[in-house]
């Protein structure tokens, strides 16, 4: 792979939308290419549109937890080889399927998650930002909002 001349070409995304990423597993393959002559790794994330095709609802916590996950790997790969995260919003699972979690519900999962990696973390700090931001009174990360 490296002698082809692909790293000199493109950057490679690691995607995992799942709340229990394999860190370790994440910050070896980024060492891998790395190796393979891969000077930048994207990371790709998603606040919503992920945990099931029928979902009407964005599951916050769970889409909180994997950016939680993409942090640690962030904080555990070399700072230099790390371009970015893309932070997705699927809205379905393949272009014969219905919608799943429009953007209007999902809102509340797209604040946190901003948040979230804007500070490097979730906190009271962070979830007072995002009521404070969305007109919120009580923000539930393990339920879902109404």
């Amino acid at each position: 792979l490296s002698e082809s001349g692909v790293p000199q070409l493109v950057q490679p995304m690691i995607w995992d939308y799942a709340a229990d990423i394999d860190v370790e597993s994440k910050v070896q393959l980024i060492e891998k290419y790395r190796r393979c002559g891969f000077t930048k790794v994207w990371l790709a994330s998603a606040f919503k549109g992920a945990t099931g095709a029928n979902q009407s609802l964005t599951p916050i916590g769970h889409h909180l937890r994997n950016q939680l996950q993409w942090l640690q790997v962030a904080s555990r790969s070399p700072a230099d080889v790390l371009e970015g995260i893309a932070l997705t919003g699927w809205q379905r699972y393949d272009h014969f399927s219905v919608l799943c979690e429009l953007l209007p519900v999902a809102i509340p999962s797209l604040a946190v998650c901003l948040q979230a990696l804007k500070h490097g973390g979730y906190s009271e700090k962070v979830k007072d930002n995002v009521e404070k931001l969305l007109g919120m009174s009580n923000l539930e990360i393990d339920t879902f909002t109404r």
